[in-house]
This record gives C-alpha cells, structure tokens and sequence, in this order.
C-alpha cells in the first residue's frame, strides 16, 4: 500500500515558507527590494480630487477619464462613510486614448448639466487623460464655444494624474484649482471679515464639524472650505438629495478677501498653502493637525494671535476633561510599544497624542511620506523618551510594515482597515484610524480632533487594549475590573 505524501510536503513547505517571512533574513530581503510595490498606504490623486470637490455646495465631480477609474474613487468613499458619492464621467475608452478626449469631455459636460443641474462641476484627470496630454483649460474653453455650457457655467479644473503623488496631492491641487477658477481677485486690503479654515483631506465628517464647534466658541466668524461635512454624511430624510450641502459658492468666491487662512494639515495642502500666501499674500497660518491636548491648545493659540480673540471658559473645561481622560487612562498605554501608518499629517497628529500619553511609536509607516515629513517627524520622536525606539520609514508600503512587525514586535497597530491583515498576522489589536475605514461603522462621526477627540481617542485605544485583555486572558484573570 502506497501512502501519499504530497499533501503533507505541501503543508510542511508552506509553514516552512510562513517562519520564514518572519525573519531578519527575509526583513533584509523585504526592504532591499525597488521595483516592487506590495498594498501601498496610499490612493491615488482623483480619489482625493473628488473629496475635495464634494465639499462646495451643489457641485459636481466629473472625471476626464474611464468609467472604471470613476467607479474605483466612489467605491472608496462609499465604503468608508456608507453614503452615496454623486460623481459623473465623461467614459474614456480606447478611442480617446488615440484620439484625445475632448468630444468625451464635450458631451460629457453638456450631458451632466443637463440632467443633474448642479450649480458648478470641478473636472479632474486620471492616468489616461495625463499620459496623452489633455488640455483642461483648453477643452472647457471649446466646450464652452459650442453651447455645451453656458458661457457663465462655474467650472473648476486641476490636473491630477494618478502615476505621481497620492489623493492628498490631489485634494491639495483640487483646492488650488477651485481658488483659481472661481475665487474673486483680492480687493487691495480690504477684507470680509472672515477667517478661512482649510481641513486639508480629511474623511471624517465630524472633524470638520469639530473645527466649525471650536471657532464659533471663539465667536470667530469662519468659513470651513471646502466642507463636505454634510455631503459626506447626510441626514436620512426619506428623499435623496444630490447636493446636500458644502461650502457656499459666494463664500468659494470671496476666499481671497479672508481676513486670514488656517490650513488644518502641512503636507496635504503643500501647493495651495503657497498659493495663499506667498502669491495672494493673505495672513495665513498652519497648524499641526490638533490631535490630542497639546496640538488642540497650539491651535487655539495659533486662532487667538490670527484674530485677538480669547480662548472661552468653556473651551478650558473641555480641555480640563480631556486632561482628566488622560490620568484615568494613562496606565493602559504608558510605555505600551506602537506601530501606525497613515498619511504624513494625520500621523504627525497621531505620534505627537501618544508621546503625550507615554506611548512609544516605534515603527511609523507613511508610503506618501517625503523627506520634510521624516525631519519633522524624527524631531518630533526626539522630543520626548517615549520616542526614542522610534524609526519613520517614508515610500514604504504595507508589507514593509509586515516584516517590522514580525522581527520587532509592538503591543498594538494604528491605521486604517487594511491594518487589520497585519494586525492578525502578528497577534496584535489594530486601533481603526484613518481612511479607508471598510469594516466597521460609525466611526467617521467621531471626531478626532480637539478635545474631544483626544478622549474619543484615549478611550479607542485604551478599550481596545482591554478587550484584547479580556479575549485572551485565561479563566482566572478574567475580571470584572479593568
């Protein structure tokens, strides 16, 4: 009688080759690679394009390219807020690709004004329309002489390939492109009075929400642009509304008569903070992402020294219950190990909130990272003692992380939902933070910003270390006090 062994030579093999992706042989091996990319954190440039146009009411996103690249940036966003994203395309396909697609773009803008009526349109590119070498400007103009549009139709415009950068550089270009297609030129030194708050690429609704609460506490009068608070996550009503809110157009086109601008995020808005400043010479400002307590007060003193006001009582009650989160949670994450990735200015925000809980952020990950980001960030790590087992890795990609993981083990993982394979794979909690979130709910309608959101975030993180805890801990440690 013959026995069979394939089978279990194929087992033996595959967990031979399972140990093996855990080593410092294979680490080596993992990093010294250059031509291979493997589960990149990051999207690419459209995707934050449309985000960044869903925030001025009543406009349209419409794609200059394929239907598929379309259905790809909506999936995305409908996946994280659980809402409908409206989006149209002027479907590309292999002709253009040849030919060009000015008629795509021609019909496609006459199409979409007249059957979805939105009072603007903010046009954007992807891979096809770049590598051929489309002209934006030049297309709306010839769109615009055949009566494909009104002569007075709002259209803004940006070039955002999808082979360079990532969907924070296409909201950032996205963003300029709205200032400079539709914003009035600045009158002199006269001013409206009001100050202009940029969120940068932001997911989450309620952050946006958050930024408005703080300043209007201040008695502040400010504009959030672009804000896609309410199209990113609209009251259920029964009835569909296609424009739900945003940043109102007349407001759009008063941003360059701001008293003053404040951009919520550094490397997500690079092109557009230049544009403001050095270019329009407003007084403009740039915070650190104010996640945890002391980014919170920065940006509260940075809003009192931009426009005299003082921070109100109620802020500092708020901020004194943040403190207090922080002592009643503080053992569940003194001195507990860290890995995150993420976007460069959400992880700034984040590394900063753990070292001031006695975290320690050991491997930080940011694919869409640059070298400014990696001086910053080092400095930051250097900062405090908490930092100092901390390394940042910019342009690597999630399997890099894999490796880190397995050679350097942490106690706990900080990032999006595709965090959740690693997460598994190391036996470690992930702490959901980021975009995309795909595999749980709600969690774009908790702010993570101000101080709110440091104790929306002191209480995620030190919970989930319970519950992981409580799951894993033998009969007679499994207690009712935590």
């Amino acid at each position: 009688m013959s026995v069979d062994t394939t089978c279990c030579n194929n087992s033996c093999d595959n967990q031979a080759i399972s140990e093996w992706i855990k080593s410092e042989e294979y680490k080596e091996k993992n990093f010294s690679r250059e031509a291979l990319t493997i589960n990149p954190s990051k999207a690419c440039q459209p995707l934050g394009a449309m985000l960044c146009a869903l925030g001025i009411e009543g406009c349209l996103p419409f794609v200059h390219g394929s239907q598929g690249c379309a259905a790809y940036f909506r999936n995305n966003l409908s996946r994280h807020l659980r809402e409908p994203v409206p989006t149209v395309s002027d479907s590309m396909t292999e002709d253009a690709a040849v030919f060009g697609g000015q008629a795509n773009m021609i019909d496609g803008l006459k199409n979409a004004h007249a059957l979805y009526h939105p009072a603007m349109m903010a046009v954007f590119t992807t891979c096809m329309a770049e590598v051929i070498g489309d002209d934006l400007k030049a297309f709306i103009t010839n769109a615009r002489n055949q009566g494909a549009i009104p002569e007075d139709f709002p259209i803004a415009f940006a070039h955002t390939p999808s082979f360079v950068g990532s969907h924070i550089t296409g909201w950032d270009n996205m963003f300029k492109g709205l200032l400079q297609s539709l914003a009035d030129p600045r009158h002199g030194k006269w001013t409206n009075g009001r100050l202009y708050l940029v969120p940068g690429f932001d997911a989450y609704p309620a952050n946006l929400r958050e930024y408005r609460r703080l300043v209007d506490a201040m008695g502040i009068p400010v504009t959030i642009l672009p804000d896609a608070s309410e199209p990113m996550d609209a009251p259920h009503t029964g009835e569909y509304e296609l424009y739900p809110g945003g940043t109102p157009m007349a407001e759009l086109a008063d941003a360059l008569n701001a008293s003053g601008f404040v951009f919520m995020q550094k490397y997500s808005t690079q092109n557009s903070f230049k544009f403001v400043k050095n270019v329009q010479k407003i007084n403009t400002e740039v915070v650190t992402m104010p996640i945890g307590i002391k980014n919170t007060d920065n940006f509260l003193m940075a809003l009192t020294e931009m426009t005299g006001k003082a921070v109100p009582a109620e802020l500092e009650r708020e901020r004194g219950r943040a403190v207090d989160a922080a002592t009643d949670a503080h053992q569940y994450i003194h001195g507990r190990r860290f890995a995150l990735f993420g976007d460069p200015d959400l992880l700034i925000g984040l590394v900063g909130f753990l070292l001031e809980m006695g975290g320690m952020p050991v491997h930080i990950v940011c694919t869409n990272g640059n070298a400014k980001f990696k001086k910053e960030m080092d400095a930051l790590l250097a900062s405090s003692p908490f930092g100092s087992e901390g390394k940042v890795y910019i342009g690597k990609d999630l399997w890099h992380l894999h490796s880190l993981l397995m050679t350097e083990p942490v106690d706990m993982l900080i990032g999006d939902s595709h965090g959740k394979y690693l997460a598994k794979d190391a036996g470690i909690p992930l702490a959901r933070v980021g975009f995309p979130l795909t595999d749980r709910v709600n969690l774009h309608r908790s702010p993570i910003v101000g101080y709110q959101g440091a104790i929306n975030l002191i209480s995620l993180i030190a919970n989930t270390f319970i519950e992981e805890l409580d799951r894993t801990c033998s009969d007679e440690r499994f207690e009712l006090l935590r």
